[in-house]
């Protein structure tokens, strides 16, 4: 079953099509009888989807620097990373501004478009991401101090954001959209993933606040949006599961946003266990050792079931190369979900003193750094030929 699009809103490059139909990766809804017909290379086609570039960079640098320790690798590597990251984010952000500008009918197609709407999410995440790494390596560029400020800022920014597009889209869903029954699909967890993006990166800033009632709220803050992301997605993958038992396979170009599952998961174990270090002296004794309980209660079973949701994930990305597979944006969904797992497991680690969960975050770490490299490459060729910059391709009109 297949999400409704708004008549007249033609699907930006890299957006996942309804099944049934062509695929290319500058529109992903064009029917099978259409001849392609592609447009020029124009910001009117640039959608929301394209920070998910952002977000996948930065969780790479991110990813890198919190491995355990003595076994952290290439800093020089991760430095490079952050600062494209950075770069990517400026670029991407005034291309943004300038397609509201001039494009903002356009602009707000994409807002009631169902299947573009919740790509709104990778803005604000694009925006915590970056500020992570800021925070985790670009201080040996900028400096401490510098870093702190620029993650504050990020964090206060991608906040906000995050928290009007976790209300904002879902209600566009519930009373704008045309939405079909069975028709959910793992991108409906990127506008409610941000405030765990917030909670896991929130805690980094504790320490550079007041103590007292800053500390507290900004710890107890952060404990609110893990939950309430992680309950949103609660009631959200089951219904993704249930299409995907009913439905079959995810269409071809849509089939890497399976990994957009390990997102909360990964996030939240990397939450829990970053709430449990900010805690000592922030709350009473008895709730800190609380938290640190919970970062392991919590964050082993939770990270079995991402391992499990990863290799399902992957045999299914597995079977769709062999039945040709196109390139599309939504390739970046192989590296920030896997990123978050890196994270939490590089928790995971630190809290148990487990070696084994060090050894798994280096082999994600790996795992991620193919899948960004790969990514990387594929949207610069795509660039530098304007294909994914290209106008949507047009069925001919049928004859009278």
């Amino acid at each position: 079953m297949t999400t409704a699009a708004v008549p007249g809103s033609p699907t930006p490059p890299g957006t996942p099509a309804p099944s049934g139909s062509a695929a290319s990766p500058g529109n992903l809804a064009l029917p099978r009888a259409a001849e392609p017909e592609r447009g020029r290379p124009s910001l009117r086609h640039l959608g929301p989807n394209w920070y998910a570039a952002v977000m996948g960079t930065a969780v790479v640098a991110t990813g890198g620097a919190t491995l355990p320790a003595g076994r952290s690798w290439l800093p020089g590597a991760g430095v490079a990373v952050w600062a494209l990251s950075v770069l990517m984010l400026v670029v991407l952000t005034a291309a943004r501004a300038g397609h509201w500008a001039v494009h903002h009918d356009r602009a707000r197609e994409q807002l009631l478009d169902p299947a573009v709407a919740p790509f709104y999410g990778c803005v604000p995440m694009a925006l915590l991401a970056v500020g992570a790494a800021t925070a985790a390596v670009g201080g040996r560029v900028v400096g401490a101090h510098a870093a702190v400020v620029a993650d504050a800022v990020l964090w206060s920014a991608g906040t906000a954001g995050g928290l009007a597009v976790a209300v904002g889209v879902p209600y566009l869903m519930i009373t704008r959209h045309e939405v079909t029954p069975g028709s959910a699909a793992p991108a409906w967890l990127l506008p409610i993933v941000p405030p765990m993006v917030s909670a896991a990166t929130g805690p980094a800033l504790v320490a550079h606040l007041p103590a007292g009632q800053a500390r507290e709220a900004m710890l107890y803050g952060c404990c609110a949006m893990f939950g309430m992301s992680l309950l949103a997605t609660l009631t959200i993958l089951p219904l993704v599961f249930s299409r995907l038992v009913h439905g079959g396979p995810l269409p071809l170009a849509a089939t890497p946003t399976l990994l957009l599952v390990l997102g909360p998961l990964g996030q939240s174990v990397t939450a829990t266990g970053k709430l449990a270090d900010a805690a000592p002296g922030v709350v009473p004794a008895a709730e800190a050792r609380a938290m640190g309980a919970f970062a392991v209660l919590y964050g082993l079973p939770v990270t079995g079931f991402a391992l499990l949701w990863l290799a399902l994930s992957l045999a299914l990305v597995a079977g769709a190369a062999r039945r040709g597979m196109p390139f599309a944006m939504t390739w970046w969904a192989f590296t920030f979900p896997l990123g978050t797992c890196v994270t939490g497991t590089a928790s995971l680690a630190a809290h148990t003193g487990l070696h084994a969960a060090g050894r798994l975050a280096e082999a994600l770490c790996v795992l991620l750094v193919a899948a960004w490299a790969t990514a990387a490459v594929r949207t610069g060729r795509g660039l530098l030929s304007g294909a994914l910059l290209a106008g949507p391709r047009r069925a001919p009109r049928a004859p009278r």
